[in-house]
This record gives C-alpha cells, structure tokens and sequence, in this order.
C-alpha cells in the first residue's frame, strides 16, 4: 500500500524537478497565447507533468523534447505510432506522393492494393476508409441502423469509441447515465444506446433478445478504462447472441490490432460482422478504415439502392484522400508485417516479467495485463471483470506521480492510465530501463 502522503512528496518533487529540467517547454506555453489553453487541441493538456513536454522530433521509439531532452517512448502517440515513428517505407512514400498531389476525391491505383492488403491481414472481404477511427465507427453505426432497421446499439460500461455520441452512456449503481464529461450535448442518448457491463453474458442476452438493437459496438478486450480482459468465452457468447438474434457484431480494433497480425479477432476469435481499425495503419496520418463481411455489404448495397440521392451522413471531403491511401499501402505492404509482431510480442513479454518481478519484489498487491504489445500495471490486487470495477480501481494521483517520475527519467508512458506500448523498433536496452524506473519509483513512494 502506498501511502497519500508519500505520493504527494513524489509529486511535489517530481515537478520541480521538471520546472529546472524543461525551460523551454514552460517559455513555450507562455509564448503559445493563441491556442486556447496553450495547446492545439484540449487533451494535450492531460499529461501530468506542469506543462506538457514539447515535442521536437521522434524517430523509431525514441521521442526529443525542445529542451533536448531524450525520451524512450512507449505511449507512441496513443497507438498512432504504434509501429515506430517515422519508418523509412512510410517516410519514403509520403515525400513521394507529396510530390503528386494530396487529395484528388477520387480513387487512385495504390488504392487497389491496398484493399487487398486489407482484406489479407483482417480477414473481411470490403473496405471504406475514413479520416479518423471516430468518423469509421460513426459511419458502421449508421450502416448498421440502415440496414437492420433497428434505433439501438449496445456498448459497454466504460467503452470509448472516440467521439461518437452514440458511445456515451455509462452505468451508475446499475442504472444507465449520461457520461457527464460529454460537452454541449443536448439530447438523451439512452433512448437509442443500451450499456452493460463487459463480460456479463446474463445482461447482454437479455439485452439482444429484446430484438431492437442494430448492433453491439465492442473492443473486443477494453483498453479505455485501464485493461479489461475478456472472461473465458464471453467473446464467442457475444458472436453466438449476436447471430441469434440477428444483431451484428463490430470490433473496434483501433487498440487491440495490438493482439496479433490481423487484430484480435483474427488472431484470437471471433470474427465480427464489421471491424474498425484507426491510428495505427497510417503511420499517424489521419486516416482509419473498416470492414465488412459479404453479407453485410449486399445489405449495404441494397440500402443505398431504396434511398434517394444526397447526403447520407457517411464521410467527409478528406475520406480516403491519397495521401491516407498510401501511408496506409506503404504500412500495411512493408511495416506492419508478421515479423514485426514476432519482435513486439517477444519485447512485451520481457516488460510484463520485468514489471511482474519489481511488484512482487516490493510487495505490492498491484499485477500486469498484457493485450500483445500493449501493456498496462494496475494499482489493484485482481483484474477488474469490467469497466466498473477498473473505473473504481483507478488511482490517479498515484498514476501521475508514477508518470511524472518516469518522463523526468527519459521514460514516457501514455497520459491516461498506465498503458505501455511496445514497437517493432523497441530494443531491449529501452525496455530495460523502464522496467528500471519502475522499481526506482517503487522504491521512491515506499520512502
């Protein structure tokens, strides 16, 4: 157990350590008077340290701040760069395509392979890209309401989907409520969106048979609200209530192409009706995708056949503009490859044993969840089951102080909740020096 005063010492002294170490960063702030709240957009502002570090470059997994200071970097852009920062393949194709035009709102001839790398690596035969992985699960959503004829979806307690409306609806003592952070939102979304908690097979079979839910909207292990693994055999319940009750099933793998070549569904089952995958394909160029099964797409065809022409409320001017289209060929075709998984995982693996044996060793009742290459320590004694109990099971001034004193150490983790990445340019030397941090930060909040 560690103790409340004991974090706020750590704290206190992390960030003055910070003030005397990052001038510039404070003198950039100062200078950034154009930006509402200094930053360029909000969540810039959600890291612990006093003022966000200012990036200057990054290359491979190794991020340099404007004060020259050097970072091992395992929050890789929130899984934008989850496959390293700056590829030589990527880089080299986007200066190429810069040189040929950016967004023509038309099809080019990159595109046709890409399409089949898509279908090859996730499994689903037709694809649509998207501008964000927020727009891609906006747009199945809309499908799924089109083509079923059905008003609800379901989610689960805790999920995030990006910014979709939809997806903002938590439980409170059991009770559906408004997610109260959600800014200008002026009508009820509980009418239309059905939450439960993630592994509870009794709610969610009550839930489907009710027969007016279009679809359920799942990440197939939660990585939102810390790490939620999925129990024994719930994924294969939800694809058999999903298939009986004539709901279609999508995965938002945006975080969990973690798990393994082709995502989690691929790599571990079961394989949903429709997918979405963002960030990560593209290299960090604003770009997503998703997929759909046959079926679903003469579904989709046959709805667009009874409509009439004009808006459908799908897409946005910049959808699948060229420059996306081939970060994603240059990703998918020479960096995202089997071989790269083999060295995440093989990386991830020494972190947990690492991370496992510096919490046994100080005897903290903390443990570590694993999703592929991504990683996360939980200052909890037992896995929560779902979001609730990992929403209750979250410290976050602990989580802050442990933050704070890793990036004062050339060691940065994502701002929210303690989830580490691991890339196929992530060498063991910067592995081991997390793992090293940890315990002298361990050791630092035992003082």
């Amino acid at each position: 157990m560690i103790a409340d005063a004991a974090i706020a010492r750590v704290a206190a002294r992390e960030a003055d350590r910070f003030r005397a170490a990052n001038p510039r960063a404070f003198a950039h702030r100062a200078a950034a008077t154009g930006w509402f709240q200094s930053v360029p957009f909000h969540w810039m502002q959600d890291w612990p340290s006093p003022v966000p570090i200012v990036a200057a470059s990054a290359k491979d997994a190794t991020l340099t701040s404007i004060d020259g200071q050097s970072y091992d970097d395992f929050c890789l852009g929130d899984t934008a760069s989850l496959f390293g920062h700056s590829p030589p393949a990527l880089a080299a194709a986007l200066a190429r395509q810069a040189s040929e035009g950016l967004s023509y709102m038309l099809p080019t001839e990159r595109g046709a392979a890409l399409s089949e790398r898509l279908s090859a690596m996730f499994g689903l035969p037709q694809w649509q890209v998207t501008t964000t992985a927020s727009e891609a699960n906006r747009a199945v959503i809309r499908w799924c309401r089109g083509i079923s004829g059905r008003p609800k979806i379901l989610t689960f307690n805790g999920a995030y989907h990006g910014a979709v409306d939809d997806g903002f609806v938590d439980l409170k003592d059991g009770a559906p409520v408004m997610r109260a952070s959600l800014v200008g939102q002026v009508h009820d979304l509980r009418g239309t969106t059905t939450v439960i908690e993630f592994n509870d097979e009794a709610a969610l079979a009550a839930a489907l048979r009710g027969g007016d839910i279009a679809c359920v909207l799942a990440e197939p292990v939660m990585t939102n609200v810390g790490m939620v693994r999925d129990a024994p055999g719930f994924l294969q319940r939800l694809r058999e209530l999903c298939d009986q009750t004539g709901t279609l099933l999508i995965f938002d793998e945006t975080h969990t192409i973690s798990s393994g070549y082709g995502g989690h569904g691929r790599t571990h089952g079961p394989v949903p009706d429709l997918m979405v995958v963002g960030k990560s394909i593209g290299g960090g160029v604003p770009c997503a995708v998703y997929g759909f099964s046959a079926e679903v797409a003469e579904r989709m065809a046959a709805l667009n056949r009874s409509r009439p022409p004009g808006h459908s409320g799908i897409g946005t001017t910049l959808s699948a503009n060229a420059l996306a289209i081939t970060a994603m060929d240059a990703m998918l075709g020479q960096v995202i490859t089997p071989a790269a998984y083999d060295h995440m995982l093989r990386g991830a693996a020494r972190l947990v044993g690492g991370l496992e044996r510096q919490i046994a060793d100080a005897g903290l009742d903390w443990h570590v969840t694993q999703v592929g290459a991504r990683v996360e320590f939980l200052t909890c004694p037992t896995p929560p089951r779902n979001g609730g109990e990992a929403k209750a099971a979250m410290h976050p001034a602990l989580e802050a102080a442990t933050h704070l004193f890793l990036a004062n150490r050339g060691i940065l983790l994502a701002p929210f909740h303690n989830m580490m990445l691991v890339s196929p340019v992530t060498s063991d030397a910067q592995i081991d020096r997390l793992v090293g941090g940890f315990a002298d930060c361990i050791k630092a909040l035992k003082e």
